[in-house]
């Protein structure tokens, strides 16, 4: 996980130099590995994801560890099966894939099922979540009646110490996981079995079980020796005793910093200028400067039809287009917010968005209105027994009530970017893979009919 580092002083210099290549180092490894597993879940040439039938049961969105091994070996180059099998660990390891029975997290070239990790959980987000969090997980796990989700031994001592350790607010903590857990229950089976298995895999990397790696975790004995280099005496290395000279530090040189230090900006370079070229492709078609629109620009011409179209509020394939986009183009349309919102009330949850628009509009109030906005958005979302509580995670939780106590436009700021996520990685895909938006993605015909009779109207030869 990325880490910034404290200053350091002038005489050691060289020493922060030393860890800023070392967190260099990193996210140039993180983001070789993304890169990978980009590539592993592409359509055409990445590992073909299925759905495995089993004894009344299905087992949704898996791959098996032979897939990957041999995914690795021909489209890296890999000719050694244990190399492949090496790298594959690797990111297992830092979670980016998981085996879906197993919480110890490594490859074997079997017929094991895996399942890829959310991006949402990517190490590239630099995740530090704290003892609470992991408390409410284990909390919320033991209110579930399901197999799959029961304790490991080593967790049920994790909750046991966490209690010890919380107790003072550990009802707060079972309130949080009580709302988590009515929030799952909502969702769809097969969907919720999926959500289920990547948060677990998510703590397995960041609470392992007993006895495995934790790649989270900065080696504190290399972090303090390179931060703080240690009086040693020199007769050690066969030279005369001076207490003043310091243990010899193996620094990279300077032109292997610098090498490092290109990889890392090259790579930044050419992730941004592919992204740019990508943006640029995706909305050329809805760039009039590009491509001709229809309807054509009233202002530019004697048709009326945009503003007819724009008047019925008809989501035209054009606009339903661009909701696939992201989810900020659909939570800048209206017409896109509106459909959202019958999405999510039909899933029973559409206390998230409300939420997020309530807090939207609160922003745009006048300031008399704004300190009894606040007190009604608190009650309905995030109080004690509120009628559409919401799921945040404790330190937003912490935030937003200390920000209440002297309520503003922007109480609800880290409450509101924590529910965007969650509506960003589980919400919006759902809508997107929804019947209803393929529905009205495939309206082509039917919006193209009404322009054609709009434009033979008599009001478009006046």
């Amino acid at each position: 996980m990325l880490r910034t580092t404290k200053p350091v002083k002038d005489e050691q210099k060289d020493i922060g130099g030393v860890v800023r290549y070392l967190e260099f180092s990193f996210v140039v490894f993180v983001l070789q590995m993304e890169d990978i597993i980009a590539r592993m879940q592409d359509e055409k040439n990445g590992i073909p994801i299925r759905t495995v039938k089993s004894f009344l049961s299905k087992i949704p969105s898996v791959f098996s560890g032979a897939d990957i091994v041999q995914w690795l070996m021909k489209n890296l180059s890999i000719e050694d099966q244990v190399e492949a099998l090496h790298v594959g660990t690797l990111m297992a390891a830092h979670g980016y894939f998981f085996p879906i029975s197993d919480h110890v997290l490594m490859l074997k070239d079997d017929g094991t099922f895996y399942r890829f990790q959310t991006p949402y959980f990517w190490p590239s987000n630099c995740w530090e979540p704290e003892n609470t969090d992991y408390a409410v997980y284990l909390c919320k796990r033991t209110m579930q009646n399901k197999a799959r989700l029961e304790l490991a031994d080593y967790e049920a001592e994790s909750l046991a110490r966490l209690q010890r350790a919380f107790a003072r607010k550990w009802e707060f903590i079972f309130m949080q996981a009580e709302a988590q857990a009515k929030v799952d229950k909502k969702r769809d089976k097969i969907e919720r079995k999926i959500l289920d298995s990547q948060e677990r895999a998510f703590w397995d990397v960041h609470r392992p079980v007993p006895g495995c790696v934790n790649t989270t975790e900065v080696d504190i004995k290399k972090s303090s020796r390179m931060r703080n280099p240690h009086k040693t005496r020199k007769s050690v290395y066969g030279l005369q005793n001076d207490v003043r000279g310091h243990s010899p530090t193996h620094a990279p040189a300077p032109e292997a910093k610098q090498f490092y230090f290109n990889i890392y900006i090259t790579y930044h370079t050419v992730h941004f200028f592919s992204s740019l070229i990508g943006y640029t492709e995706q909305y050329m078609e809805f760039d009039p400067f590009l491509v001709t629109p229809e309807p054509s620009n009233p202002w530019m011409s004697d048709d009326i039809s945009f503003w007819e179209l724009e008047a019925s509020k008809e989501p035209y394939t054009q606009r339903v287009k661009r909701w696939g986009f992201c989810i900020d183009e659909v939570l800048k349309d209206p017409v896109g917010r509106e459909q959202f919102l019958k999405f999510v009330e039909s899933e029973f949850s559409s206390e998230n968005l409300r939420f997020w628009l309530a807090v939207l509009d609160l922003k745009k109030r006048p300031i008399r209105e704004v300190p009894s906005r606040v007190q009604e958005i608190w009650q309905e979302f995030l109080a004690s027994g509120a009628p559409s509580a919401i799921n945040v995670d404790s330190k937003s939780y912490d935030k937003t009530t200390q920000n209440v106590k002297d309520p503003g436009r922007y109480a609800f700021e880290d409450a509101q970017e924590h529910i965007y996520k969650l509506m960003k990685s589980d919400s919006y895909p759902r809508f997107i893979r929804s019947s209803a938006y393929q529905e009205l993605l495939q309206a082509k015909k039917k919006v193209l009919a009404i322009v054609f009779y709009l434009c033979l109207s008599p009001q478009s030869f006046k």
